[in-house]
Formats: structure tokens, C-alpha cells, sequence
């Protein structure tokens, strides 16, 4: 692979070191962590130890934090009508943005009718306004608000949204999955009441994710998969220790050097984007909104997205049309659907995201295969 280019991060990302060596060790264990012997409570001791370091990462403590098969999974532990808001009532409805992943969009194990939508402006920024006027008129809302989106980097106001949320009575749950790693994120600052965390976002392994859950945001929540005691109840089965423990270290390794990155991979971002728009007519989606610091969504005359990324893969540059996680499909994308992008622009957007081992040298790779791509445009 060394002579690809990879800005698909946000899609995934490569398995860190640090994860791989812990991981190695795990599988060397033979102990179940809910046996009492000397090897279960080693292989015990290494999951409590990882979900600290995840805990930690986010501002919680760990008797807050379920892990689970992944994203999508907590997504839908966290979307339950069970859940009780301050008044002690259960939650009657759900509210989610517009630019929501599929998977919060589905609406969990909330009944259709119960599901409202949030718009999000022009700026992809969820309308604060039209969240307090739907958090008016109706009983007690369980509202579901992304730190950061997956397509356009834009940065959510999470501190706002808790607080218009509480004080509509209702409960916060936030899929911070994008922003975790790449932008600080305290759980317990901010106010959410539930978080969506997954491990492979950040140099983890694939399927395992956590749900944080506080304690103002634990009433009412019922497991999805139920039988044996296993993270203190909220879901049966046995741990996936190796999954765990390379989340742990992918955690420490990810916090540890955040701001570093993060100032690095916005001066790559920055750079791609000038050189982006020296061809004319390029719009890069959001720029004027805050975003993370590795994401650049863009398109230019005549891209279609499904052709671009075909031509961008032959030249060895690994990119997206967006969300990963539509089975492999290039669709029109809702979020820019969502925030008033006519279907043209929408179906050429192109989604460069960036990572800790990106190099001036993949940035200079990505710009010659978009200057050989327009070329092609241009004489077509």
C-alpha cells in the first residue's frame, strides 16, 4: 500500500501500533473476564484497565461506559423510548438533525410516528430555533445532535443544544464518533446525557464502540441483548477483549497526541483546499462553518461524485463520495440535501479526510490526480 494515497479517514482508519501490541497481548489470554480464576481476572483486568483509558478520554467515569459491537450498535442501545427525563417521565418522542447518521436517522427502538426531524441551515449548523420550537409543542424529547458530521466536518454547538434540551425538560444524546480523537471532547462539559464512541475512528480495531452513558442519562435505559451480567448489565455476552483493549490503547494514543495532529492535519486541510480551488468554479461544502480540522467535502463543474472517486482510485488516491456506510453505493448525499445543496452539487460532492500519517507528499499526490481529473472535465 505504500504507493497509495489514503484520505478516506473518516471512513476508517489504519490500526495504530500502540493498538496492535495491546491487542497481540490479548489474544495471547485465555481467560474469560467473567471467570473468578486467576485467568479470568487477568483478562478482567485488562478490559477495566482499557475502559478507563476510554472513560478518561472523555471526561466520565468508567462505571459510565458500555462498550458494544460498534457504533451503530450504541447508536440504537442509546435511542430508547424507555429513557426518563428530568420530570421522571419516559421520553415520548425523539428528535434528531437532519444530518444524522443512518443509523440514528432509522430512529432505534422508537416507533416511526415518534420521530421528528431537526433542520440544519445552509451552514450544515443545526437551527437552534426550530429545535426550541419543537422541543414546545409535545411531551419530554429524547434529541439526538452529532458533535461533528461525517461528510462535511461541520462542528456542532453540543454546550447550546444541552442546554436547550434541559431546559425543555428532555435528555441529550450525542454521537460523537467523528469528533472524538480529532477535536477535544468532554462528555460531562459539554452536557450530554449519552455518547457514541467507536474504536476504529481513531486507530482502534473494527466492532467494538462504547455508549457513555451519565447518570442523569441512565434512568429507564434497557439492554439490547439481555442474559448473562455482563457490563453491569446494560448488555449480555462475553467481552470482546481483544477489541477492548486495542480501543484502550488506540484512546491513549489518540489523546495524547490530539493537539499535535490536530494542528498538522489542519495545515494539510488548509493547503488542499488552496490548491483545490485554483481551479475554477470549486466549492468546498461548510467552509465558513467550524469543522474538523481533516475534512474537506467538495465539488466543481461536471464531477460526479460516482466518476471522481473511480478516477481518483486509478491514480492510487483512496477517497469517498461521503458516508461509508451505504454498502458501498455512491448515492446523493442527505446531509447536503439537508442543507440546501441542489441535487447537481450534491451528487459531485467528493469527501477528502485526513489523518495522523498523512504527508505533504499525499497532499501533493491528491492535487496532481484533481488537476488530471479536471482536465478530463474540461475537454469533455
Amino acid at each position: 500500500m505504500s504507493d497509495r494515497v489514503y484520505l478516506d479517514w473518516n471512513a476508517t482508519t489504519p490500526l495504530r501500533s500502540e493498538a496492535r501490541e495491546a491487542m497481540a497481548v490479548a489474544f495471547g489470554l485465555c481467560g474469560n473476564p467473567s471467570s473468578v480464576h486467576a485467568e479470568g481476572r487477568k483478562a478482567r483486568r485488562l478490559v477495566e484497565e482499557a475502559r478507563s483509558a476510554v472513560a478518561d478520554a472523555v471526561g466520565v467515569s468508567s462505571r459510565n461506559l458500555v462498550f458494544t459491537s460498534g457504533g451503530t450498535e450504541a447508536n440504537v442501545l442509546a435511542l430508547d423510548p424507555g429513557l426518563r427525563a428530568g420530570s421522571g417521565q419516559p421520553v415520548g418522542r425523539l428528535l434528531v438533525s437532519a444530518i444524522e447518521h443512518a443509523s440514528v436517522l432509522a430512529g432505534g427502538r422508537f416507533a416511526r410516528a415518534a420521530i421528528g426531524t431537526i433542520p440544519v441551515r445552509p451552514s450544515g449548523l443545526v437551527d437552534l430555533d426550530a429545535l426550541r420550537i419543537a422541543l414546545g409543542n409535545g411531551p419530554p424529547a429524547l434529541v439526538s445532535v452529532m458533535a461533528a458530521n461525517n461528510e462535511t466536518g461541520v462542528i456542532q454547538p453540543i454546550a447550546e443544544v444541552a442546554e436547550i434540551v434541559h431546559a425543555a425538560g428532555g435528555l441529550l444524546h450525542v454521537d460523537a464518533i467523528q469528533a472524538f480523537g480529532k477535536i477535544p471532547f468532554n462528555i460531562s462539559t459539554m452536557g450530554a446525557d449519552l455518547a457514541t464512541l467507536s474504536a476504529h475512528k481513531i486507530g482502534g480495531p473494527k466492532g467494538i464502540g462504547a455508549l457513555v452513558v451519565t447518570e442523569r442519562g441512565l434512568t429507564g435505559l434497557e439492554p439490547l441483548l439481555r442474559g448473562g451480567g455482563q457490563e453491569r448489565g446494560r448488555r449480555a455476552g462475553t467481552e470482546n477483549v481483544a477489541g477492548i483493549v486495542g480501543f484502550g490503547a488506540a484512546a491513549r494514543a489518540a489523546i495524547s497526541s490530539l493537539e499535535q495532529d490536530r494542528d498538522r492535519v489542519e495545515a494539510l486541510r488548509d493547503r488542499l483546499e488552496s490548491g483545490l480551488r485554483e481551479q475554477k468554479g470549486v466549492v468546498v461544502f461548510a467552509a465558513e462553518a467550524p469543522r474538523l480540522p481533516n475534512t474537506t467535502l467538495f465539488t466543481g463543474p461536471g464531477v460526479k461524485a460516482e466518476t471522481a472517486v473511480i478516477a481518483f482510485d486509478l491514480e492510487g488516491v483512496a477517497v469517498s463520495s461521503g458516508s461509508a456506510c451505504s454498502s458501498g453505493k455512491v448515492l446523493p448525499s442527505h446531509v447536503l440535501q439537508a442543507m440546501g445543496v441542489g441535487p447537481d452539487a450534491a451528487q459531485g460532492a467528493v469527501r477528502l479526510s485526513l489523518g495522523w500519517s498523512t504527508s505533504d507528499a499525499d497532499i501533493d499526490r491528491c492535487l496532481q490526480a484533481w488537476r488530471k481529473l479536471r482536465g478530463h472535465l474540461v475537454k469533455g
